[in-house]
């Protein structure tokens, strides 16, 4: 079929023969493993092609271990858990360590080869599929929170947050989850649609429709059929665009340009912008009842700056991926560099983050990434609010926080926490913490 090979790890030979059939009538190829041991050695052969599916208890580990291994070995090849219903809450915990899903076997027939497929596609549109990674921030927890919730439903989503945060891994994350994964999930830049472009965009056309027609045309509705239209800063369209795509949404139904019949679609919408479209509404910029349209359910990415628990975690992660991709052998942070690290405002937020830390590995080859690699210029430093002390009853875990973050750095724990280190001093000693954390 292609370059894609599917390794299936499965201590049950008979259930792992059925599962390598169910791939190989859609034209996969296979290998089987029934330990975790061989499964390792398949995998120091694999190439970046190649799709994991691994059960998750094996004779000699689980499958975590397995997706753990792959993930400190820089190996980031999709990876799905199948499991029984009575282990779906083990198998949850995965995708913290960056599985794509899991999948109950009693289901496994109906999802596991459209799963495939959307990598497929996904691969061939150019779309790199980062690994899930685990956000433990309060705030990101909430999000996925409301992503569960309404991942089942058809219901329109609008994404707010600022350039940088992620609102497309957001909006793909919401489709991986819905009933239309395995459809097409099809990404429109909305910046880049200008009125006369839009509707050909959307509807497609015939050949012969206008000058330069030379053949026809299908549209972001016809190509997001059954799946998910996700539309990218939205606030850009022009009013004109605005009015027929409402049009569209409302009826159900498009007419490509020069034709004559209208044509009906099944697509589910999901919106994002960086800006207040509230104020867009109330300066004739974006029309109410769109918005209305498109915003059944809301969901807000928070700034890096206000997920400060987040910021080491995702350095260490895209240090470990620049390594893989820059063939570099870097193996973490200075003390100054994780200082500037938490205490940089973030204003690109995890897009910046990225790319600070791609270039400090590349300029660092190996060993340690110090500040200077970093070249983190142009922002003042900030005290994430996250950490500020407010109350008594906060205090003592805000400052457990810190320390963790800072690595125990008293002098780092102190600036983010936006106090003195004699005022962290006294803190440490009111609430009794006798960590041996490292004195600074």
């Amino acid at each position: 079929m292609d370059s894609t090979r599917i390794i299936v790890v499965e201590d049950n030979i008979v259930y792992c023969e059925y599962v390598c059939n169910l791939l190989a009538r859609d034209g996969y190829r296979t290998v089987q493993a029934y330990r975790l041991s061989t499964a390792k050695q398949h995998l120091k052969q694999a190439t970046d092609d190649d799709i994991v599916v691994s059960d998750l208890r094996l004779p000699d580990g689980n499958g975590i271990e397995l997706l753990r291994w792959m993930r400190k070995e820089g190996m980031m090849q999709p990876f799905f858990i199948m499991t029984d219903y009575a282990e779906v809450p083990t198998a949850v915990e995965s995708m913290k360590f960056g599985s794509i899903d899991y999948i109950p076997k009693q289901l496994l027939e109906n999802k596991l080869v459209p799963q495939i497929r959307t990598i497929e596609k996904e691969r061939q549109a150019g779309f790199i599929r980062m690994p899930v990674f685990p956000r433990e921030s309060s705030a990101f927890q909430k999000i996925m929170h409301r992503i569960k919730i309404v991942a089942g439903t058809d219901m329109s989503v609008m994404i707010f947050g600022e350039n940088g945060t992620g609102k497309e891994h957001i909006a793909h994350h919401l489709h991986n989850k819905s009933k239309r994964a395995g459809k097409p999930f099809v990404a429109v830049d909305c910046g880049s649609l200008t009125k006369e472009l839009a509707p050909s965009a959307f509807f497609g056309h015939i050949k012969g429709s206008f000058t330069g027609a030379d053949c026809a045309r299908k549209g972001y509705f016809h190509e997001a059929e059954g799946g998910t239209l996700f539309l990218d800063e939205v606030g850009n369209l022009a009013m004109e665009t605005q009015q027929m795509l409402l049009r569209a949404i409302q009826e159900r139904r498009y007419r490509p340009v020069g034709d004559k019949s209208d044509r009906s679609f099944n697509v589910r919408i999901i919106a994002a912008t960086n800006e207040d479209l509230e104020t867009a509404v109330g300066e004739k910029r974006f029309r109410q009842d769109l918005l209305y349209r498109l915003h059944d359910f809301e969901i807000t990415v928070p700034p890096l700056r206000d997920c400060q628990e987040d910021i080491m975690p995702l350095a260490e992660f895209f240090r470990e991926v620049a390594n893989k991709e820059l063939e570099c052998n870097v193996s973490g942070f200075s003390i100054e560099a994780r200082k500037a690290l938490l205490t940089h405002a973030w204003p690109g937020n995890v897009r910046e983050l990225r790319q600070k830390i791609m270039g400090a590995v590349l300029q660092a080859q190996e060993g340690m990434v110090a500040k200077e690699h970093l070249e983190l210029t142009g922002t003042k430093p900030t005290s994430p609010v996250s950490f500020a002390l407010h109350n008594d009853m906060e205090e003592k875990e805000r400052i457990l926080r810190a320390l963790k973050q800072a690595n125990g750095n008293r002098s780092i724990a102190a600036e983010l926490l936006g106090i003195g280190r004699t005022t962290l001093y006294s803190k440490l000693e009111e609430y009794g913490l006798k960590y041996k954390f490292k004195q600074s």
